[in-house]
């Protein structure tokens, strides 16, 4: 032995007994070659997760992407992955809590559901990472019509909503960020990089390492295009600062599109906030929307316009706390051609003595009548559900992994989003028609 320690069960010499013999065991047997002949519909039972998105998915209509592959019967070109599985793949790895690609092409060689879905059809990293921010449009609507879908079942409806953000960690590191000086010279310098590999390839077009020189080329003409980017938005940024203090906003150059925040620990990081709406009834998200802004003031109007673009409905109530609760947005969707009502809390006045749900001389007729209602014992009864739906979908997204972004870019994190509301949809969809099957 090259060690012993304090314990060990005695070597087998020491424990036989002679009066016994040696005991015969089975050993594990490492070299033997094995042939097992199984499917690979074997590896998981028939009730297992993966088989419940993949017959989900087959019921989703995915013809744009069928309509996108150059590859056909009869013609040359390599075939690609079929989109049914890229989509399972990503529904099921959302569910799981698998946010990088790389795992999840590790998983599909190693783990037995995910083995399953692609079916021996060989994945790659970069296809994987590809198709789950390329469908933006596509991921949007599928999630309208899975909401819709469950609202004709009688499963879902829109009568109150409870709409709340969550502030995302981004891709971006807290150092990427730069002020407008800097920013200007990196750009000269990222410029002159791109300008000087470009030559280099013409000098030499025929040199074995074209695509090396090609590669680096790219990678400098994308930083400078991410430069441009952070300069372009920061006047939006110097905006928000102090007149004196307009020399002191900063942009990232690897997310331009990555804001400093105030995170739920209390300390500021690079985020995005992401935005679910959620019917009361039944948990289902019924909007998705992601913020640069660092803030929920403001976008309650914006979610209940995409809640009626979505389905061609108003939501009859809104629930948020108190950081949705601007006059203008209460006197927006509360207006009689939307006919909202909403519920959040009415601020505490600083002084103490007056009557925060009493309305005030300059108050609107929506903003005074929402004061009054604030106070009756039926609409905080009401606005309790809000913690209970928001919230719950927020930590269960937190639990799915929506922790830190991978992805860079808002149209990618929207992409993210997307598939956490898919994901969870599913989810409640599946837990819905079970309930109903049951009280049948």
């Amino acid at each position: 032995m090259l060690f012993e320690v304090p314990g060990d069960p005695p070597a087998e010499s020491e424990a036989i007994d002679p009066g016994r013999g040696r005991p015969r065991l089975r050993t594990a047997d490492r070299q033997q070659v094995v042939f097992r002949a199984a499917p690979l519909d074997a590896l998981i039972p028939d009730d297992h997760p993966a088989r419940v998105v993949w017959a989900y998915v087959e019921g989703l209509d995915l013809g744009p992407l069928y309509a996108r592959i150059k590859a056909v019967r009869g013609r040359p070109g390599r075939a690609p992955i079929d989109p049914k599985i890229l989509m399972t793949l990503w529904l099921y790895a959302t569910i799981e809590g698998v946010a990088s690609a790389r795992r999840m092409d590790a998983l599909c060689r190693d783990h037995a559901a995910f083995r399953w879905i692609v079916g021996d059809v060989p994945t790659n990293y970069h296809t994987l990472a590809d198709f789950r921010t390329d469908h933006v449009e596509l991921l949007d609507d599928l999630l309208t019509r899975s909401v819709a879908a469950l609202m004709v079942e009688g499963l879902v409806d829109l009568n109150r909503v409870a709409q709340d953000g969550m502030r995302v960690r981004a891709s971006a590191g807290a150092a990427s960020f730069r002020r407008r000086p800097t920013l200007e010279e990196a750009l000269t310098e990222a410029e002159a990089q791109v300008e000087a590999l470009r030559a280099e390839a013409e000098e030499d077009p025929g040199a074995s390492d074209r695509r090396q020189k090609g590669a680096r080329e790219r990678a400098a003409r994308e930083r400078a295009e991410r430069i441009k980017s952070a300069l372009g938005r920061l006047p939006e940024l110097e905006a928000k600062k102090k007149a004196g203090e307009k020399d002191k906003a900063r942009c990232s150059t690897t997310d331009p599109e990555a804001t400093v925040m105030k995170m739920a620990d209390g300390g500021f990081r690079p985020a995005y906030d992401v935005q679910f709406c959620t019917a009361t009834d039944g948990q289902v998200i019924v909007g998705v929307g992601v913020e640069t802004t660092g803030s929920d003031a403001g976008q309650m109007v914006p979610m209940v316009e995409q809640i009626e673009e979505r389905y061609d409905a108003v939501p009859a109530e809104v629930l948020v706390d108190g950081g949705f609760a601007q006059h203008d947005q209460i006197e927006a969707v509360g207006a009689a051609e939307t006919g909202c009502t909403v519920y959040a809390p009415v601020p505490k006045p600083k002084d103490p003595k007056v009557d925060r749900h009493a309305p005030k001389p300059g108050d609107s007729e929506a903003v005074a009548a929402w004061r009054r209602r604030m106070e009756t014992e039926e609409a905080k009864a009401i606005y309790k559900e809000r913690a209970a739906t928001a919230e719950c979908v927020n930590a269960q997204a937190r639990n799915r992994g929506l922790l830190r972004l991978l992805v860079r870019g808002l149209a990618k994190v929207k992409a993210i989003a997307l598939w956490h509301a898919l994901a969870h949809n599913l989810v409640r969809g599946a837990a819905l028609r079970a309930a109903a099957a049951v009280a049948m």
